[in-house]
Parts: C-alpha cells; sequence; structure tokens
C-alpha cells in the first residue's frame, strides 16, 4: 500500500492529512490560516503538522510517496509558487514546494485547489468512472477542474479552470476583478449574500438568503432564479467548450440541494449545443469535507 500526504490550503483554514493511495483518509489535522503572520511562518507551522500526522499513524517516511498541496490560484504550479491568491492576503510569490521539500525531503506537488478537488472526484468520489468532467465549487468564490481523456487540464502554469471570472451578464456591474458581470460577481456564496443584503435593506448571509428562499420571500427567489439560471449558463459554456459527460458541483452553494441541481439540469438539457452535451449529468460531489486532502495526495499517486 502506497501512502501520501495531502494539505489543503484555505483562507481560513489549513488541512493536512495521510491519504492511502485508495482514497481513504488515515488521519487529519486541520489549524487555522494565520494571515497576520509572514506567509514562510505559516509554511513552517504547515510542516509542523505535517510532522504530527506523520507520528500520529507511525507510518515511516521513508513509505511515503510525496506530499500534495492544494492551494488558491493564482500560483504558477509547474515552479511549485504561490504567486498572489486573493483570499491569501500577503501569500506573494511563496516558493511553497520547495520550503516543504527542503524539509522533508520527498517529493511535492502544488495544485489549484479546485483541481485536486477534481482528482479527489475522480478517484473516489462522484466522478470515478468518468474521463471527460468537471468539477465546480460553488462558495466564496467560483472556480472549476477539468478533466479531459483522464487528465487534468492544467494550462501554462497551473491556472486552467478560473471560469469564475467569466463574463456572463455586464449588466450586474464590476467584479473585483476589474471586469463587469463576471460569474464570480452574479453566482458566488459571497454574491448571493451581498444581493440578498441589498433587497433587504441590511447585511445577511447566504444561508438567510438561502432561508428566505424557501420561506417564499418573492424578491429572493426571483433572485435565486437569476443566479441557477447564471450557473445554468456558466455549465453549458463549460459542456460546450470541454464536451464533458458529467459536471460535478460541490461548494457551500450546493448545499441547497434539489432545487440548485433541478434547474442547472433543466437548462443543460434545453440549452447545450449538442444531443451528448444535452445529456450531461449534473450531480453533487461526495467528498465535501476531504476532498481537498485527498485530491491533493491524489496528486502524488497520479504524478
Amino acid at each position: 500500500m502506497q501512502y501520501a500526504i495531502g494539505v489543503d490550503i484555505g483562507g481560513t483554514k489549513v488541512a493536512t492529512a495521510i491519504v492511502d493511495e485508495a482514497g481513504n483518509v488515515l488521519t487529519e489535522s486541520i489549524i487555522s490560516t494565520d494571515l497576520s503572520i509572514r506567509a514562510i511562518k505559516m509554511v513552517e507551522k504547515i510542516n509542523n503538522e505535517i510532522e504530527q500526522v506523520i507520528k500520529r499513524t507511525g507510518i515511516p517516511i521513508e513509505q511515503l510517496i510525496g506530499i500534495g498541496i492544494g492551494a488558491p490560484g493564482p500560483l504558477d504550479s509547474k515552479h511549485g509558487i504561490i504567486t498572489s491568491p486573493p483570499n491569501l492576503r500577503g501569500w506573494i510569490d511563496v516558493p511553497i514546494s520547495q520550503l516543504v521539500e527542503q524539509h522533508f525531503s520527498i517529493p511535492v506537488s502544488l495544485e489549484n485547489d479546485a483541481n485536486a478537488a477534481a482528482m479527489a472526484e475522480k478517484l473516489t468520489g462522484a466522478a470515478q468512472e468518468n474521463n471527460n468532467f468537471a468539477y465546480i465549487t460553488v462558495s466564496t468564490g467560483i472556480g472549476a477542474g477539468i478533466m479531459a481523456e483522464g487528465k487534468l487540464l492544467r494550462g501554462l502554469k497551473g491556472n486552467a479552470g478560473d471560469i469564475g471570472h467569466t463574463v456572463i451578464d455586464p449588466s450586474f456591474g464590476k467584479c473585483t476583478c476589474g471586469q463587469d458581470g463576471c460569474l464570480e460577481w452574479i453566482a458566488s456564496g459571497t454574491a448571493i449574500a451581498r444581493q440578498g443584503s441589498l433587497i433587504m435593506g441590511k447585511e445577511i448571509s447566504t444561508k438567510e438568503v438561502f432561508n428566505l428562499y424557501f420561506g417564499g420571500n418573492e424578491e429572493i427567489v426571483h433572485l435565486i432564479g437569476k443566479v441557477f439560471r447564471v450557473l445554468g449558463i456558466a455549465c453549458v459554456s463549460v459542456i460546450n467548450t470541454f464536451d464533458t459527460e458529467k459536471i460535478v458541483i460541490g461548494g457551500g452553494v450546493s448545499k441547497v440541494g434539489d432545487p440548485l441541481f433541478q434547474s442547472i439540469q433543466a437548462y443543460v438539457g434545453e440549452f447545450a449545443l449538442n444531443e451528448t452535451g444535452r445529456q450531461t449529468e449534473i450531480v453533487p460531489a461526495k467528498l465535501e469535507q476531504s476532498a481537498g486532502v485527498i485530491g491533493a495526495a491524489a496528486l502524488c499517486f497520479n504524478r
């Protein structure tokens, strides 16, 4: 049996786990992402957590085939550098692969977090039988991992799949990236909370917006209807571009359940360009809690 370390770095927490080649998590540790300290100090904390999970399992380091790291982009996966993620304030050109590899003397791989989650869904989640699929996360932001003919589509530096900054409808106003009407500006969890707060005249959370939606608030129902349609448009664009057989949707917004998936499936069934595209399955992710660490570890198994 082969083992790898998976590290999932997010804006609020870092998860670290030992994962076997079947995708089973042996042990996992979660710490807060401290953005008040220098990035190199946070990497030292991550190295310490890696040491602790290794100790807890008792697996000799010689049996670990590598360490995989999933992190938000932009990044340079080919050179192991986290370049400038908006969710990791102050992490500018951090050579994280080098820093971790020097500490443990075993190979380290860096990947965009959405790509890592796609790897996890392929290894042991909702897309095990699929070689052409997209994993889309709809959470604080929106991103995608694209699997084409059984291989992860990375692009020049590992940032392929950043569909959140595809322009959908300029009438929604200026996104944080500077463009007008980006998908993420309209349909992410953050966007839903922002627009719901404007409607209600007070600051409310994404969860509270959906509570109002299920409660039948007319204006909120109209808002969420637009959001679901925009997500349908995004899925059709992915299907038409990459000829996928399945789209796996994860992230906090996916927890709304059937109304979301039924709406997107109906839109895809009507508007995808060809017959096979219109039959694309739209399904929820299976590995929400552990997708990041499993996918990061899978980078080592699939190196």
